[in-house]
């Protein structure tokens, strides 16, 4: 766990998120939003990063597969001091350092992702590396329901059930939603946590949202005594904390204007403002 410490607050979180998207005049809101608890807890409870050092070579790994998502992780890298403040307000300005999608050219983004359903590969080969090193280093992965419908994420998961990945956890965003509509309308996915289970993977689903269960279910699958890769499945609501976001597939890709910046904001914050 990070010796930094901060509450990593989801209200705060969410704040961050869309005042980036609001300077930046960018996109993908609902699927950093469907994200935020589960990055607060992993930041705030279980990632390791000794000396509160992105590149220290003994730190866990975090890959957002789901790389668009990747603004909810930049608003916990600021909590943790690893971003400049001036990175915020400058999002997506000209020479701005922080793009739309995740980029490992970034201190404490592991991956360049964005072609989506190769981080659970990249993650499936670092948790087999410090498995061969025999380090203590425990990998995660986030990915998205829609994401898994891609080869590769069951290509991956054969290889690391196979390899005994014990120190591997994949965490499904399950929200429902994908770029172009309800995951169930684009391709049905069925029991998410059955076809990992199928795949050689010890799995547990919860509620995305709820931070004690997310916290409790990692504890839970990181004491099971088995050598099986982890799958955790999050049950999330796409544009959560936002009343007229949540289960609004629209804002994938809809750009904040003024009055729904103002608003929005004055929902995640609540009587904080």
């Amino acid at each position: 766990m990070s010796k930094h410490i901060s509450a990593f607050d989801t209200g705060n979180l969410r704040k961050t998120v869309l005042d980036m998207a609001f300077a930046g005049s960018t996109v993908h809101i609902g699927c950093a939003f469907s994200i935020i608890e589960l990055l607060a807890v992993l930041y705030r409870q279980h990632l390791r990063y000794p000396d509160n050092d992105p590149a220290a070579p003994d730190r866990d790994f975090l890959i957002l597969s789901k790389g668009h998502g990747v603004m909810a992780q930049y608003a916990c890298m600021r909590e943790l001091g690893w971003l400049p403040e001036e990175a915020f307000s400058a999002y997506f300005a000209d020479g701005s350092d922080l793009k739309g999608l995740s980029d490992s050219r970034i201190r404490g983004l592991e991956v360049t992702s964005g072609s989506l359903g190769h981080g659970l590969s990249v993650g499936v080969g670092m948790a087999l590396g410090a498995k061969i090193k025999g380090t203590d280093q425990k990998t995660y992965v986030i990915v998205g329901d829609g994401e898994i419908n891609e080869g590769p994420i069951w290509e991956g998961a054969m290889f690391a059930a196979h390899h005994q990945l014990e120190n591997f956890m994949v965490i499904v965003d399950e929200n429902g939603y994908q770029a172009m509509g309800p995951t169930k309308e684009v391709i049905g996915l069925g029991s998410i946590r059955a076809k990992f289970e199928s795949f050689g993977f010890l799995a547990h689903t919860i509620d995305g949202h709820n931070e004690a269960e997310i916290d409790n279910a990692i504890h839970e699958l990181w004491a099971d005594p088995s050598r099986q890769p982890r799958a955790l499945i999050a049950r999330t609501v796409k544009g959560k904390g936002v009343s007229f976001m949540e289960h609004n597939n629209i804002w994938h890709y809809t750009r904040l204007t003024a009055e729904t910046h103002t608003h929005a904001v004055a929902e995640v914050m609540g009587d904080r403002l």
